[in-house]
């Protein structure tokens, strides 16, 4: 969750996302809902998605990808001239990024998009629909021991204009996330904002670069916590949530410090009880929690004040449950928070995370994505 203090910062995109917990409505449930749009018309919405978020993901996979790949009639509905154009560049620079990451040593050999319509709604000549895509990509054995998979789910709003004759034309599709995933268009340059200083008990994190590549920091193992548990329990709860636990979605702030905390708690984490705006403290309760256990900002002067984390300098330091966090718009206020679920013998660290709910996406991708963003690294 965004800082709750410095909530009112603006983070890359606004964070209009429906909450990735809930289960999404097939396309024929959505379909039933608006009163002058028939079912077939909203499945074939539904249909043009997915092949739309399919070829995505076909562009970034150096093998097959697999999905949305029949269209629908074209008499029902079709993709803009405009849109055609503006896909046709999307896919031609997701093709660059796949070399780019070949390169790097990062490959997928299968993909694998899904699509489920959340909401479709209709007003006169123009139509909007939000969809959810869960998409698994392969990773391609460069090295031997990069784990089998990365997986997400991400959020989409098309547009539709009526183009005569009882045919759509698809006119737009927005990500509704502020973190982008590998198989999307590369994310706008953050606008420059005045750094937000820390000071007394809300200490500021040194930024972790992401190069060089380090020399390996093993973690101490006489902590008595349990590394194993908390990526376990990351891996496990990534995209089915724990229902034991509240969750927050996106436009209450996100669910991304939540999660960690709850995985931090499998682990060994005990809880420092206190008033919940005191960042000393870190507790969850039946009906409300500490400021520190969802705040992105909050949690690190937590960690940082009770000593349970020590700030790294580079980011391919990490290691399984340690904690990964992001300033996207590089205003001072952290914006997500990650946990290390796996590492590879190369080093290269793989997060998996909440709120724009993600299992393993490396640190490379993640780097090659979002080059501009300020990393923050804690040994746990």
């Amino acid at each position: 969750m965004k800082s709750l203090t410095l909530r009112t910062a603006a983070g890359v995109v606004a964070s209009l996302a429906v909450s990735a917990a809930l289960v999404p409505i097939s396309p024929a449930e959505a379909a039933a809902r608006p009163g002058d749009m028939d079912r077939a018309t909203a499945d074939s919405f539904g249909r043009i998605a997915g092949v739309v978020l399919t070829d995505r993901t076909a562009a970034i996979v150096d093998g097959k990808a697999q999905g949305h790949t029949t269209p629908p009639p074209a008499k029902k509905v079709h993709l803009s001239s405009a849109m055609a154009r503006s896909e046709k560049s999307v896919v031609a620079l997701l093709h660059q990024r796949k070399e780019k990451l070949k390169a790097l040593g990062e490959a997928y050999s299968a993909g694998d998009t899904r699509v489920a319509v959340d909401r479709t709604s209709v007003d006169g000549k123009k139509a909007t629909m939000r969809v959810t895509e869960t998409t698994r990509l392969t990773y391609r054995k460069i090295r031997g021991d990069e784990p089998e998979d990365t997986g997400f789910q991400a959020h989409h709003e098309l547009s539709f204009a009526a183009a005569g004759n009882g045919a759509w034309e698809l006119t737009g599709i927005r990500a509704l996330d502020e973190m982008p995933q590998i198989n999307a268009p590369a994310p706008a340059a953050p606008e420059a904002k005045a750094a937000v200083a820390g000071a007394g008990d809300t200490p500021n994190a040194p930024e972790a670069s992401v190069w060089p590549f380090p020399q390996r920091l093993p973690k101490d193992t006489t902590t008595g916590l349990n590394y194993k548990a908390m990526a376990e329990y990351a891996e496990k709860y990534w995209k089915n949530y724990n229902p034991d636990y509240r969750a927050y979605p996106l436009g209450t702030g996100g669910d991304c410090t939540n999660f960690v905390s709850q995985a931090l708690k499998a682990g060994g984490w005990k809880h420092a009880p206190g008033k919940a705006g005191d960042y000393t403290k870190w507790w969850y309760g039946s009906d409300t929690q500490s400021d520190s256990w969802t705040g992105v900002n909050e949690w690190s002067w937590f960690a940082q004040n009770s000593k349970r984390v020590k700030p790294l300098k580079y980011a391919y330091q990490m290691e399984v449950g340690d904690v990964l966090q992001a300033d996207f718009d590089r205003d001072g206020s952290k914006d997500h928070t990650m946990l290390v679920t796996y590492r590879d013998s190369l080093g290269t660290p793989y997060l998996t995370y909440h709120s724009f709910d993600t299992y393993r996406r490396s640190m490379l991708s993640l780097s090659v994505m979002l080059p501009l963003t300020k990393w923050y690294a804690y040994r746990t």
